[in-house]
């Protein structure tokens, strides 16, 4: 299989998915939505396969959505999705469906995060069953189409994140409890493998019901009828007379500007 946007490889027990765009930082464009979802049916398929490893290219695991490279949006519109119902499914399939359907995955998986992870890529990453992050990884929560972010740092935690919008360590993202583990970025990559590889020696059944159970404590707490009902709210947002998130001219979030901003000293103070 060709991809674009990604790169997909096998390494023992190990499939391995990386994000392809370094030169969008890694934007999530629909077609390596589409490319990361395939690799994963290929993974799925692959007896050998036992765990997924996803990272990015370049440094950077991904800056978000792609939000309006000429390359993106031409396969967007490609996809010739009708006004409507068509138009919702797409949506619906890309900022949602895609992640319960590789949080469900039936085999473990892992982000190896390095550099940005900002909103589209928090929601990838949180997909994910364990995240492991460079020490320099900064981490960036939004008001994003799949709300985990809740689940993945506490209500309290994600209020206070979200209502400021500003990047947090990898260190910080550990003790929130987004992050497994952060490394070294020398040893982010050795660390990752080997403990794939571990798992992978663990048996197919284990693996499988173990995670089942896990997701399963998770959805009786209501993750799952949450995450789709908060889709709503995001929609009803994007929708609202005279609502513009974006700069003015710019491929960027006014949200992430902010971020942006306080994370280079000039965001100016309140008041």
């Amino acid at each position: 299989m060709t991809f674009h946007d990604i790169a997909y490889a096998t390494n023992g027990g190990i499939g391995v998915i990386t994000l392809n765009r370094p030169t969008y930082r890694n934007a999530q464009s629909y077609r390596m939505l589409d490319e990361i979802d395939q690799a994963f049916d290929l993974a799925r398929a692959d007896a050998d396969v036992r765990v997924v490893i996803v990272r990015g290219s370049g440094g950077v695991f991904s800056t978000g959505h792609d939000l309006g490279t000429e390359e993106g949006m031409a396969y967007r519109k490609a996809l010739d999705a009708k006004p409507g119902i068509e138009t919702y499914d797409q949506f619906k399939k890309y900022n949602l469906d895609l992640l319960l359907k590789w949080r469900n995955f039936p085999k473990p998986t892992v982000a190896m995060v390095e550099g940005y992870c900002i909103y589209a890529g928090w929601m990838l990453a949180a997909a994910m069953d364990v995240v492991f992050a460079a020490e320099d990884a900064e981490f960036l929560a939004g008001m994003v189409e799949y709300m985990s972010i809740p689940w993945d740092i506490g209500i309290r935690r994600a209020k206070e994140l979200i209502f400021e919008s500003r990047f947090i360590s990898a260190a910080e993202a550990a003790q929130y409890g987004l992050v497994n583990r952060v490394l070294p970025q020398a040893d982010l990559e050795r660390e990752t493998f080997a403990w794939a590889a571990r798992v992978a020696q663990n048996s197919p059944e284990i693996l499988r019901m173990g995670k089942i159970q896990m997701n399963k404590a998770q959805d009786a707490q209501g993750f799952s009828q949450a995450v789709e009902d908060t889709l709503g709210d995001y929609v009803a947002m994007m929708n609202m007379p005279g609502v513009d998130l974006r700069m003015e001219g710019e491929n960027r979030l006014l949200a992430v500007d902010l971020a942006v901003r306080g994370k280079r000293g000039t965001r100016a103070a309140a008041g």
